[in-house]
C-alpha cells in the first residue's frame, strides 16, 4: 500500500483522470466529426490509459523515494506500456475494399491498453486509482454506445 505521505487523494485522481478523459473525448469528437477512423471512444480510452499509467508511475516513484529506496519502478511500467502498445497495434486490422478501406478493432485495442493500465495499478495496490479508471473506461464504452442509439455518435467498425 502507498504511504500516507505519498497517497493520491480521490479528488486528485478524479481531476487527473477526468481531465485526460475530457481531452480525449474532445479530440475524438473532432476526429469523429470529420469521419476519421479513430473516434470518440478510441481517443478517450487512450488518454485515460495514459493518465492511469502516468499517475501510477509518479505515485510508485514517490513511495520508493519516501522509503529511502533507489529502485526504479518506472522501468517496469515503461516496459509494460511499450509491450501492450505493440499488442494493441497488432489487433488493428486494415482491409482494403473495392472503394474504401476499413479499419477494425481500434476501440478494442484502446480498451486492451486500458486493461493493461488497470493491471499495472492493481499490481501496485492503487485500488482507488483503479476504481476511478475503470469507472471512466466503462462509462466511455457504455455511454458512447448509448449515444449511437440516438444518432449522436457514429458507428465504428468493430470486431
Amino acid at each position: 500500500m502507498l504511504l500516507d505521505a505519498t497517497a493520491i487523494s480521490l479528488t486528485d485522481i478524479l481531476l487527473r483522470l477526468g481531465s485526460a478523459t475530457v481531452c480525449g473525448l474532445a479530440l475524438g469528437f473532432e476526429r469523429e466529426r470529420k469521419g476519421k477512423d479513430a473516434g470518440i471512444r478510441t481517443h478517450a480510452l487512450v488518454a485515460l490509459s495514459s493518465a492511469v499509467i502516468t499517475t501510477s508511475a509518479l505515485s510508485l516513484y514517490a513511495e520508493v523515494q519516501a522509503r529511502g529506496g533507489d529502485a526504479d519502478p518506472l522501468r517496469v511500467i515503461q516496459g509494460l506500456a511499450q509491450a501492450i502498445g505493440f499488442i494493441a497495434a497488432g489487433m488493428i486490422f486494415v482491409a482494403r475494399g473495392d472503394a474504401e478501406r476499413t479499419v477494425r478493432n481500434l476501440t478494442t485495442a484502446a480498451s486492451v491498453w486500458l486493461a493493461a493500465s488497470a493491471g499495472i495499478v492493481a499490481g501496485a495496490a492503487q485500488f482507488t486509482l483503479l476504481a476511478v479508471a475503470m469507472g471512466f473506461g466503462l462509462a466511455i464504452l457504455v455511454l458512447i454506445t448509448a449515444l449511437k442509439r440516438f444518432g449522436l455518435a457514429r458507428e465504428e467498425t468493430e470486431d
